[in-house]
Order: structure tokens, then sequence, then C-alpha cells
């Protein structure tokens, strides 16, 4: 566990098991509220990261199981020994994907024949993918190299609290619990992908593009890592931009009239919300970001919108306010996000458990 949208999922996982099973959680740090929660609950935990720790406590741990579900590129997986009565799968942590990964990132080609060999290496030790559709089973096809038949149209679990009318109205107490100031105003969310590049500058003028609309409170929530890139924004110090880092991102979602995002998956997400009015796909940094990791070729042809480029068609869009219709854009890349994804998903890997 590298992500920590999965816990819901995993609690069910661990009701449904047979008893001759144990269900154990190796988290990585960034997860560690995910991993309490789940402690909690009374499942098994386990911090790890790569070294010679994770060797001599946590590899026997893995090559005793039966199921390894994974929701990343996990480097280990490609040195264990892989027994035929063991599944690996991979569930990812996106329903959809705009920037590139594996094989398609341009990145890649500049790599040693070794790290090419490691990377096949990893992605051949996946059994199935579970995928949301088949734009995104497409994507692992072309960016691991692997098989249409290993991904699994099952959708993918972490999405049915999107379409859950109670994890809705939850969500949206616990953020009018903390930030009551947004009930009963626009609510426009910026969100975008992180960067690695530590050379990476938000543009100029950017927060006052955001707070054009009079109405309008804005949120801020930029990856941690990227938080220092607020201090511009947080100078001008206009009362109607916020940022909350202690709210997650998700809780977020289901109270944002307008999403302002860039290359992020959070796009996918926020269209399976009833409150999803608008969009905007602010992609100031195209030309670098085609470059290094890279846009799905054919992104133009699916997105809901056409993406902006200046902070000035930021503004304009901003005051606009045009509602997007998400109907084809959902049909593409959610097809099988309906709120029943856990439940499928369980059941086939608990049959999977049972007939070993």
């Amino acid at each position: 566990m590298s992500f920590n949208d999965n816990v819901d999922f995993i609690k069910q996982l661990a009701q449904r098991l047979p008893h001759k099973y144990v269900l154990y959680v190796l988290y990585r740090p960034n997860t560690e509220a995910a991993a309490t929660d789940l402690a909690a609950f009374g499942i098994k935990t386990r911090p790890f990261k790569d070294g010679l720790k994770f060797v001599m406590d946590d590899v026997s741990l893995l090559m005793s199981a039966k199921l390894i579900i994974c929701d990343n590129y996990y480097a280990f997986l490609g040195g264990l020994v892989k027994l035929s009565l063991v599944k690996i799968v991979q569930i990812w942590h996106a329903d959809g994907a705009i920037k590139k990964f594996g094989w398609e990132d341009p990145t890649t080609e500049k790599r040693s024949s070794s790290d090419k060999h490691r990377f096949q290496k990893v992605y051949d030790h996946f059994d199935e993918y579970i995928v949301g559709s088949k734009a995104m089973g497409q994507v692992f096809v072309n960016s691991y190299h692997e098989n249409s038949d290993k991904m699994e149209l099952l959708g993918y679990p972490r999405s049915d609290q999107y379409l859950s009318e109670d994890w809705q109205k939850k969500a949206r107490e616990r953020i009018y619990r903390s930030a009551p100031e947004l009930k009963d105003h626009r609510v426009i969310l910026y969100a975008p992908t992180y960067r690695e590049h530590q050379d990476f500058k938000l543009p100029k003028g950017l927060g006052s593009a955001l707070a054009a609309d009079p109405n309008a409170l804005v949120v801020v929530k930029l990856h941690p890592v990227l938080r220092d890139r607020e201090v511009p924004m947080r100078r001008i110090g206009n009362p109607k931009i916020k940022f909350y880092h202690e709210l997650e991102t998700s809780d977020l979602l289901a109270v944002a009239d307008t999403l302002v995002t860039d290359y992020s998956s959070v796009a996918f997400d926020f269209s399976l919300l009833p409150n999803a009015k608008s969009v905007i796909f602010f992609m100031f940094d195209l030309d670098s970001y085609q470059k290094d990791p890279g846009i799905q070729d054919d992104f133009l042809d699916w997105l809901p919108v056409e993406p902006v480029y200046k902070v000035e068609q930021l503004r304009n869009e901003i005051l606009t306010s045009k509602a997007v219709n998400f109907d084809k854009f959902n049909e593409h890349w959610n097809t099988y996000n309906d709120g029943q994804a856990t439940a499928r998903v369980i059941d086939r890997y608990i049959k999977f458990l049972g007939s070993n």
C-alpha cells in the first residue's frame, strides 16, 4: 500500500477471507494514517521501505502468500520467485490516465538495458490488472507491454465511494465541520498533479485568476512536496483563497463545484460526483510535460472540455463557469465504476482463494 484510497476495500476483503487465511498489509510510511485505521480494525500491518530490513523481514511473508494485491509499481516484485499457485494483482491508484508511464514515458527510452529488463520483469509478474474500463486496460497494454487478456474489467473499488450517497453526505459533513465557510458558496478546487522536478513553478497571476469569481471560494490543494509553491498565492493575502492541508482531496471533491487541474487523475474521480458542475484543465506547461513524463496521445479526443494554457484563459473559464457534460468521458474511463466494483473484485479473489 502506497496510497490510502483502498481502506474500505481492504476492510471488506478482510471480513470475507476464508478462516485459513490471514490478511497482511505492507504499507509505505506515507500511508501510516490509513494503516493505523486498518490496524484498529484488526488487520495486521507492517511498514516497509526498500532495504535490508525489508529483505530480512518481509520477503518471506510475500513468498508465503497466495494472493498479492499491489496499488503501484514495486521494484521488489521483479526479484520474487513466482510460484504457480500465487496470483499477483495490480489494483493501481487511479481510474484513468492523462499522463504516460512505463514504456510510454519518453524518458524510459533513455534508461539502460538493465533498467529496462528490470522494469519488464516487474510488469510480467502481474497475473491480472483490475481496471474500470477498456480504455484503462489499453493504457496498461501499451505502458507495460502486457497482454489484453490480463485485464479484468471489474471496476476500481476505490471509485465506489464517489457513487455512494452515504459517503458523499459524510464527506461533506467532514469538510463543513472543519471549513464551515465553504458552505453555500461556489467552491473552486485547484488540485494539480505532482511534479517530480523541483524547478516547477506556478505561473504568475494564477491566484487572482482562480479567484476571479467574486462569489466563489478557492481551495488550493498541492502535493505536500510542492507546498512551498503556495507562497506567492499566500502573499496575495486574498481571503477567498484557502489552504486546508489537513483535509483530504477526496473529501474536498464532494463539495467542489468546479475542479481546476491539469494532468491529474483526480478528474476521473470528480466526474462521478453529482456536485461536479465543471472542470478546467489548466495545462500551462504542456510543452515540457509532453516531453517528461508524457501525455496520452489521444487525450484531446476524450477530455470533456478543451484545455486552457494561459492564465487569462483560465480567468475567463472561471468567470463563464460553463456546465460540463461528463457522460462520454465517464463512458470512456469509468465504464465499470458503477458503485459495485468492490463486491465484484472481492468475489473474484475469494473464489480464487477458495479453490486453493
